[in-house]
């Protein structure tokens, strides 16, 4: 009896020839290939890759130990220092999900996440303990006892003596499991969102995996590069970079606070290469005081920035000054930038206005991105190559979430028709390269007419006066809707005549932009934002409208 061949598709996977997908193994060879190689730098404190694959697996025990395992959730509450780096590791290598929480999230909007996740261990930085402590008794009072308080342990900076005892109870050489099925959860995020009820979005093992390398290759990043943390890691997991820099046996350079004098001073000092930054950050570089820089830079900085479209006049500034950047695009259940405005070598020769305006766009999809479209949400049909035509911006492939926790009508909603729904509105160009034009709910509808609050804040932004603007639909009794501009000057600008600077302002507008787009109205001062450099254009939205509507006798 002869031998049946197999089909080529037939052969099955066995343990030698498939393993899940994870980045923790990343961790795990940096510690083999590069042990004594800094790992983290913070301040005076400063571990080898050795070191951190011991502590994370120290963290992992101490965890397993507490009961804190597979479908368990463990939350940390802390700034960039390096206990935020090791639970990236430490929380998934003992199977539970990692919640690295907002700590710019008010108390109540903390205990509501802690207790829809869950959490049944808290680790919180003592800058944040009184924050963290206020939540939890919200928790409990709301939560009437339903499932037991999480276990509390506070870090610190430097000798915190419970964090570290808390680790000396694990074991260094804990044997720490891959994930049977990479489907399996690692962190569980929560969106920044304007509600009571912020939506959980959960990522799981092969996403993060495949993000963290695509970071890597799109970006051009070598082994040994040195990382600067001006991304807080509780945003999209410091959009998936935490595990990037074990993948390159890199160096993190923690940074409490960001400043553009400790951003100069870390280049100076600790050879930065690389870093990645809200667009409102890369402003205030631009900006800073000449005392606090150190231009020309000794070497070239990359700068990855997203979270908000970069104005072409700032990426212009950057570029200027000798600093590299990259603008990406995603949102947090697209782990992060999942979309790259691809640099095109013939790009070069233009003109630094020409190089920055194509380099405001959001670009084309990331490697691990699957899919990436702008449809007419009517019919789900791709929009035309035109530039002119807008859409919805829509995301498919192994860079999406699993899916909102307990919430399956926004889940429903999210996947509509086989795409994950963005929210954002943007153009295709011919070239492929996508550019938005605005959230849906940011569109001003004026006179019947569509105006992109974008468009007018990139305009705005080349005001010699203006810092920060941003620019929000007004009630109007003539138009319905007109643009109001909120706007933050610059330090050295006389602002004692505000009524002659939001003339001068307008004025400037008419000579840009067409007429319908022109802000009615300009309101001076700080603006609010997130822990990520957003701003919070609900709340001026809000602002705006308790202004009472523009009057008909205004220009």
């Amino acid at each position: 009896m002869g031998v049946v061949e197999r089909d080529i598709d037939d052969l099955p996977k066995n343990p030698a020839n498939y393993t899940a997908l994870t980045p923790l193994g990343f961790l795990e060879r940096a510690a083999l290939v590069h042990p004594t190689r800094k790992s983290l730098i913070h301040g005076s404190v400063s571990y080898t890759w050795q070191q951190t694959y011991r502590r994370c697996r120290q963290m992992a025990s101490a965890l397993t130990k507490r009961g804190v395992t597979f479908g368990s959730t463990a939350a940390v509450i802390a700034p960039n220092i390096p206990a935020m780096y090791e639970a990236h590791f430490g929380v998934p290598m003992s199977g539970a999900a990692l919640n690295a929480v907002n700590i710019r999230l008010n108390a109540q909007t903390i205990a509501f996440l802690l207790g829809h996740s869950q959490a049944a261990l808290i680790m919180v930085d003592q800058e944040c303990f009184s924050l963290a402590e206020e939540a939890l008794k919200i928790m409990a009072d709301e939560t009437k006892g339903k499932f037991k308080p999480p276990i509390l342990i506070v870090i610190a900076d430097e000798n915190s003596t419970e964090y570290e005892n808390f680790l000396e109870t694990g074991d260094p050489y804990f044997a720490w499991k891959r994930p049977e099925d990479e489907w399996h959860s690692i962190t569980l995020g929560y969106t920044s969102g304007t509600t009571a009820s912020p939506k959980g979005v959960v990522l799981h093992h092969r996403g993060a995996y495949l993000m963290a390398l695509s970071n890597a290759v799109v970006w051009g990043m070598n082994e040994g590069d040195v990382y600067l943390w001006t991304l807080p890691m509780f945003h999209c997991n410091g959009w998936c970079f935490t595990w990037t820099l074990a993948a390159l046996c890199g160096t993190n350079i923690c940074l409490r606070q960001v400043t553009a004098k400790a951003v100069y001073s870390a280049i100076a000092n600790l050879g930065v290469t690389h870093f990645c930054a809200a667009p409102v950050v890369l402003n205030t570089i631009v900006n800073a005081p000449k005392n606090e820089t150190i231009l020309p830079l000794p070497h070239v900085i990359h700068v990855m920035t997203a979270g908000a479209a970069p104005p072409p006049s700032v990426l212009s500034a950057m570029s200027q000054q000798g600093f590299k950047v990259t603008h990406t695009y995603g949102l947090s259940e697209t782990y992060g930038p999942s979309t790259i405005c691809a640099w095109k070598p013939e790009w070069d020769s233009l003109p630094p206005e020409a190089q920055a305006r194509l380099n405001a766009r959001q670009g084309v999809r990331y490697l691990a991105l699957e899919g990436l479209d702008i449809v007419n949400t009517q019919n789900m049909k791709p929009v035309p190559s035109d530039g002119k035509t807008v859409g919805e911006i829509v995301f498919k492939g192994n860079a999406v979430m699993k899916g909102y926790l307990k919430n399956p009508k926004a889940n429903e909603e999210a996947f509509s028709n086989g795409w994950f729904h963005s929210g954002d509105l943007g153009v295709k160009h011919p070239d492929g390269y996508i550019e938005i034009k605005d959230r849906s709910k940011d569109i001003i509808i004026s006179g019947g007419e569509n105006i992109s609050s974008v468009e007018v804040e990139n305009v705005l932004y080349q005001h010699s006066a203006i810092f920060e603007v941003s620019v929000v639909a007004r009630p109007d009794e003539q138009w319905g809707e007109s643009p109001c501009a909120f706007v933050m000057l610059k330090p050295n600008v006389d602002a004692s005549d505000k009524v002659r600077l939001a003339e001068d302002i307008m004025k400037f507008s008419r000579s840009k932009m067409p007429k319908y787009w022109v802000p009615k109205s300009v309101v001076f001062g700080q603006l609010p934002k997130t822990a990520t450099g957003k701003i919070q254009k609900n709340l001026l939205r809000a602002k705006a409208k308790e202004m009472g509507p523009v009057k008909k006798s205004r220009l």
